[in-house]
């Protein structure tokens, strides 16, 4: 993992950029601005902007920045992430969050996702615990993509932790750290695997533990769990939502032999405040553990976003100038 503490001296530069820019673009709508904010992440600090190039470049799976300014007087978790929206929860760390990551990528968001915002709030709901979506908190989120169905899911997902009192950990596994035996490393490398929309996506039909077959009848991609470079292949995974084409026991073996394995292999990163991560896509899979909410404003809340190191990727898939996919 490659990690970088910004110094006070830094983190109040930081601080000084994100201020100015509120105070010149009163209304917070980051989709329109987000040309805008590129352009200041030039003013960062430069050891902060030649770390996350050398980390880009290095392509490493897991990069970690530290001390990044958070609100002393930071407002209560809100209970839901439609709250956090309503209230403008705090923007200013969302737009920290923009500043930093912009380094590495650019932000888009999904038309099905959070009513299409850049910046997602992740924080349990009630009657969400068990959901397999970041609004849980009982119910763990397996190691996985994000946005595994789609070939213009994001390069990075970033995560910044505004609070986070009970030390929840996020899990990831490196593609790097395991070993395929040859047999399934070479059924991996096949088209032979359908990608489904995980539940934040407003999909139809309706996936539940009632009726858990309407997964496979979700619009889908079929295409190979590891793809890339042979001798450092990228990963595209998730257990809860992946499967083997019909049929293919020899897929559906290497599948759970694959996940196993990565479980295996999985590390706990836990964020405090200020504290930003960034997930290589295509390098690592990331979950969360379990834990016990509260619901009194106190509870675990992050700020998340999706980078792709190339937005026009998504032009041509969208056939618009757009950083929202539908």
């Amino acid at each position: 993992m490659a990690r970088y503490v910004l110094s006070d001296i830094e983190k109040n530069e930081l601080a000084a950029v994100a201020d100015e820019f509120l105070a010149t673009h009163p209304v917070w709508t980051p989709l329109e601005w987000a040309d805008d904010i590129r352009a200041e992440a030039e003013r960062l600090p430069v050891g902060i902007r030649r770390f996350l190039v050398s980390s880009r470049t290095a392509e490493d799976a897991v990069i970690l920045l530290g001390n990044l300014p958070v609100d002393e007087a930071l407002v209560p978790t809100p209970p839901s992430w439609e709250v956090a929206e309503k209230e403008a929860a705090a923007i200013r760390e969302e737009l920290v969050l923009l500043l930093v990551g912009s380094v590495l990528g650019e932000p888009f968001g999904w038309v099905n996702q959070q009513d299409g915002r850049l910046v997602h709030d992740v924080c349990p709901s009630k009657g969400q615990e068990n959901s397999l979506t970041s609004a849980s908190s009982r119910q763990q989120l397996t190691l996985h993509t994000e946005d595994v169905f789609h070939s213009c899911r994001g390069d990075y997902v970033a995560l910044m932790c505004l609070r986070n009192p009970e030390a929840v950990g996020t899990t990831v596994a490196l593609v790097e750290s395991v070993d395929f035996p040859e047999p399934t490393r070479r059924v991996l490398h096949q088209d032979r695997f359908r990608f489904f929309p995980d539940d934040s996506h407003q999909v139809v039909p309706q996936h539940s533990v009632e009726n858990p077959a309407a997964l496979t009848d979700r619009p889908h991609e079929v295409a190979s769990v590891l793809f890339g470079p042979e001798e450092a292949p990228y990963l595209r995974i998730d257990a809860d939502f992946t499967d083997a084409v019909p049929g293919d026991t020899e897929a559906d073996t290497a599948l759970r032999e694959a996940a196993g394995l990565l479980a295996a292999a999985a590390e706990r990163v836990v964020l405090s405040p200020g504290d930003a991560v960034f997930i290589d896509n295509h390098r690592a899979v990331h979950g969360r553990d379990t834990f016990t909410p509260r619901y009194d404003g106190t509870d675990r809340w992050l700020k998340r976003t999706s980078l792709v190191r190339d937005l026009r990727r998504t032009y041509v898939r969208t056939k618009s100038r757009s950083r929202l996919l539908g």
